[in-house]
C-alpha cells in the first residue's frame, strides 16, 4: 500500500447494526483491517486491534428521535474524531430510512459537525453493488421486481415507520436540518467534479449529495471526498462512501485488489432469530421452512404487553427442534401480511407503548432467546435478521466488537464476535437487514458464507 497515511483511514458511526456491519465488510474484504465496536471501546479493547485501518461503532440511532441522539451521539462522534481518521462517516441506511422525528440523518449531521469540522459534508447514499443508485439527485433502489425510484419502491414507499414520499435526497434531508444542500450530478462527475464542488460550496451548500450509477462514478466520488478533505471530513450516507473510497484508492494504485471471497465452511447446527417483516425476509423464512429449519413463532403482541412466558415457550420449541435434527428459526412474523403484524400493532395501540419501545422489546426478546440457546447448546454460528432487531438483539449478548469473517451478498456478511466471555468470543454471527439476501440466505450462512460465485 502506498500513498495513504498511516493509521485509521475511516471511522464510522452506524445508525443501525446491519449497516454498521456492512461498512465493516466493505473495508475488510478490500484488504483493509477493520473492527466494529458495539459501544465506545475501552483503551484495552481498542488495543486488541492495533492494525485497524477502519474503526466503527454500531448504534440503534435509526430507531430513535432527536432527543436520544443529543444524549447518545456526542460521545461517539468525539471518540471517532479523536482516532484521527481523515474521513468520519455517519453511516445511514442505503434506502434513506429517516424522518425528522425518528432516525434523523440531518440531526446526526448537526451533532457531528461540532466534532468534525470539515469545509463540506459529502452525502453519498448510492451504492451500485447493492443496486442503490442516485441520478440527478434522486435515489433509486433495487427490489426483486426491479429497480424503483425511492418514493415508488414496493417496500420503502409503504415502510411502517419511515415511508418514503420523496426520492430527492437533498429534499428529503432538508426537513431534518437547516444546512443548505447542493448536488453534484452525473454530468458534473463526467466533466469536472472539483469545479462542480467549488460551484456548490461557493453557492453556500454545506451538504452536497453525489450522484452515482456505476463503480466508475463511485471512484470519482471517492476521489472528490478524499482529495477535498481538510484535516477531517464528515461524510454522511451508506456504505457507498467506503465503496467510493476503496474504488478511488485502487484506481490510484494506493491499495491492491485482494481476494477475500472464501467461506468459513459448513456447520451441523445453526440458530436464527428474525424480527423483520420485509417481503424479502418472508421469502427467506419460507425457503428455510422447506429446507431443514423449524420456523417458530414468537408472539410479538405478548412481548409488547410484557409477557415473558412466550420467550420460554420459544426456547423450549427451539431446543426440541434441535433434538429432532432441525435448525430453529424464531421469528416475530413471516412477512408483512402475517396476521401477527396486525396483532402486534393492536397490542401497541392498546398498551400505549411507543412504537420504538415496542420494537426494542421485540428485538431484545429475540436476543434473550438467542442468548439462551447459544449458552445451553454450545452452537457457534447464528443469524439475526432485521436491521433494528440486530441492534437490540446483539446487545443481549456479551460481545464488544465484530470483525468480518466471510462475505455473502454485499451487506450481509458472516462476522466474528469478540468478547471477554468464552461463550461468545469467536462466535460466528450474521447480521442481515430485512431487505438483504437471496431466498436461500439462511442456508447460505449455514454453509459458511463465501461469495456468490463460490456457492
Amino acid at each position: 500500500m502506498t500513498g495513504l497515511p498511516n493509521g485509521v483511514l475511516v471511522a464510522w458511526l452506524g445508525d443501525d447494526f446491519t449497516g454498521s456491519a456492512a461498512t465493516l465488510e466493505v473495508l475488510a474484504f478490500s484488504g483493509l483491517p477493520a473492527v466494529l465496536f458495539l459501544n465506545v471501546p475501552t483503551a484495552e479493547q481498542l488495543a486488541r486491534f492495533p492494525d485497524s485501518r477502519g474503526i466503527g461503532i454500531a448504534t440503534t440511532a435509526r430507531g430513535y428521535g432527536p432527543e436520544w441522539m443529543d444524549q447518545h451521539l456526542p460521545e461517539t462522534f468525539q471518540f471517532l474524531a479523536e482516532t484521527g481518521a481523515p474521513v468520519v462517516h455517519y453511516k445511514t441506511c442505503s434506502t434513506l430510512d429517516s424522518a425528522p422525528h425518528v432516525g434523523s440523518i440531518g440531526k446526526a449531521a448537526d451533532i457531528g459537525v461540532a466534532y468534525v469540522k470539515g469545509r463540506w459534508i459529502p452525502c453519498l447514499v448510492a451504492a451500485p453493488p447493492l443496486r442503490r443508485y442516485q441520478a440527478f439527485g434522486h435515489l433509486f433502489a433495487g427490489a426483486p421486481e426491479g429497480v424503483f425510484r425511492l418514493d415508488r419502491h414496493p417496500v420503502m414507499a409503504r415502510h411502517p415507520v419511515t415511508p418514503m414520499t420523496e426520492s430527492d435526497v437533498g429534499a428529503h434531508l432538508s426537513h431534518q436540518t437547516e444546512k443548505p444542500f447542493g448536488l453534484i450530478t452525473l454530468e458534473d462527475l463526467a466533466a469536472d467534479p472539483a469545479a462542480a464542488l467549488a460551484r456548490e460550496t461557493g453557492n453556500g451548500a454545506e451538504i452536497v449529495t453525489l450522484d452515482t450509477m456505476t463503480m466508475e462514478d463511485a471512484a470519482r466520488c471517492g476521489a472528490l471526498i478524499w482529495e477535498n478533505a481538510t484535516e477531517q471530513t464528515l461524510a454522511i450516507g451508506s456504505q457507498g462512501v467506503e465503496y467510493a473510497l476503496v474504488a478511488h484508492w485502487r484506481a490510484a494504485g494506493q491499495i491492491e485488489t485482494v481476494d477475500k471471497t472464501a467461506g468459513a465452511g459448513p456447520v451441523d447446527r445453526i440458530v436464527a432469530v428474525s424480527g423483520s417483516v420485509s417481503p424479502v425476509t418472508a421469502a427467506q423464512i419460507a425457503w428455510a421452512g422447506e429446507n431443514g429449519f423449524a420456523v417458530i413463532a414468537l408472539d410479538a403482541a405478548a412481548v409488547v404487553r410484557g409477557d415473558t412466558a412466550v420467550e420460554e415457550a420459544a426456547v423450549t420449541q427451539a431446543l426440541a427442534a434441535l433434538s429432532s435434527g432441525k435448525d430453529p428459526l424464531v421469528c416475530s412474523a413471516r412477512g408483512p401480511d402475517d396476521p401477527a403484524v396486525g396483532r402486534m400493532r393492536a397490542a401497541v395501540a392498546e398498551s400505549g407503548v411507543a412504537e420504538d419501545e415496542a420494537n426494542a422489546r421485540i428485538g431484545a426478546a429475540l436476543g434473550r432467546i438467542l442468548e439462551r440457546l447459544l449458552r445451553e447448546t454450545g452452537i457457534r454460528r447464528a443469524i439475526i435478521s432485521g436491521g433494528d432487531t440486530s441492534g437490540y438483539a446483539s446487545r443481549q449478548l456479551d460481545i464488544f466488537a465484530f470483525t468480518a469473517l466471510s462475505p455473502t451478498i454485499p451487506g450481509a456478511a458472516l462476522l466474528r464476535a469478540h468478547s471477554d466471555d468464552p461463550a461468545y468470543d469467536g462466535l460466528q454471527l450474521a447480521l442481515k437487514g430485512g431487505q438483504m439476501g437471496s431466498p436461500d440466505y439462511f442456508g447460505w450462512i449455514k454453509r459458511g458464507g463465501g461469495s456468490a460465485e463460490n456457492q
